[in-house]
């Protein structure tokens, strides 16, 4: 630059140096080359090579034996059972007894109490024995029925109850209706391990299913666990020594077994091996003979059965207990 040179600004230096060195036409690139046409080429196929034809020599069939493998079927598991306390109690709703229709311990004396009361002194005098000796296994009583909704429970319960009275005596309740057990809820008492599970576990001891309740002279054993084998396990003789050990436990104890009806459910049958009395609930109106034959003909099994009418209606000038004591009408 001299002082002749022209001071206008033509732009900065950067903008000057690509003007006078053409930087647009340095860095551009090079025109394409026209490339010659090709001209297109057809798809050969590929030669197939065919493989040379195989001689198939005819075999004869082998018999070739298989060794079976055994197949053996696993057993369910069993479902562990809750170990019962060792020393379990119970309280019975009394007031639940009133509303149902069942004789209440201290309360006045009813019609229904006294007719329990007779039913009770026979079962005792074969029990305890007469002159001529006890009556083989009568401490354990069966309470039976021919078909359900007889008052077999209602009676099991009322006998239990009123024996629990005597000053000697103590009453031992089973539930033995595996099927549908009901005493531990018309009690007011809560259910748990009982009597079918002391027969399936030959390590768990019966009496540690027994419930003490307030009641005194009265326990209840609860039906425990449901099976599908109830009647297989009852003719087992581990249930015989079960039975016989809730009777050796104490020389004052009544055991009362609440059983399933007898046309209705095989486990009674079997229970009447077992026992040395049966009392056999007859509804009055309602159990026809000939099912009184056919139950009495199943509980064979035990020599000595007494007929126990239930819902009778007594004509005017009939039985009257309660009144003599100034508590009937």
């Amino acid at each position: 630059m001299n002082k002749h040179t022209s001071l206008k600004a033509r732009g900065s230096l950067l903008e000057r140096a690509a003007e006078a060195y053409d930087f647009q036409k340095l860095f551009a690139p090079p025109a394409a080359t026209p490339e010659a046409e090709i001209p297109p080429v057809e798809a050969q196929p590929a030669p197939i090579a065919v493989a040379p034809p195989v001689r198939m020599e005819s075999v004869a069939p082998r018999w070739v034996p298989m060794t079976p493998v055994p197949f053996t079927l696993a057993k369910p598991e069993a479902v562990p059972v809750p170990a019962p306390k060792a020393d379990r109690t119970g309280h019975i709703d009394r007031e639940a007894l009133a509303e149902a229709g069942f004789i209440v311990p201290d309360a006045p004396v009813s019609a229904l109490s006294e007719e329990f009361r007779i039913a009770k002194r026979q079962l005792l005098i074969a029990a305890r024995g007469d002159a001529a000796g006890p009556l083989p296994k009568g401490r354990m009583i069966l309470v039976c029925s021919a078909q359900p909704n007889e008052g077999k429970t209602f009676c099991a319960i009322n006998l239990a109850l009123s024996i629990a009275a005597e000053k000697d005596v103590d009453v031992l309740l089973v539930d033995g209706d595996f099927a549908k057990p009901e005493i531990p809820a018309i009690l007011g008492l809560e259910t748990g391990p009982g009597l079918m599970d002391a027969l399936a576990d030959p390590a768990l001891d019966v009496e540690r299913c027994v419930i003490r309740t307030d009641i005194p002279g009265l326990s209840v054993l609860p039906a425990g666990r449901q099976t599908h084998n109830d009647t297989e396990q009852l003719a087992s003789a581990h249930t015989q020594a079960v039975l016989e050990s809730l009777l050796a436990h104490d020389p004052a104890r009544i055991v009362i077994i609440d059983s399933p009806p007898a046309l209705a459910a095989s486990p009674a049958s079997v229970l009447a091996l077992h026992a040395g009395q049966v009392l056999m609930v007859v509804r009055a109106d309602q159990t026809s003979e000939s099912d009184l034959r056919d139950a009495i003909g199943l509980l064979s099994g035990c020599e000595t059965i007494q007929l126990l009418l239930n819902g009778v209606q007594m004509a005017a000038g009939g039985r009257r207990f309660g009144a003599y004591y100034g508590y009937g009408d």
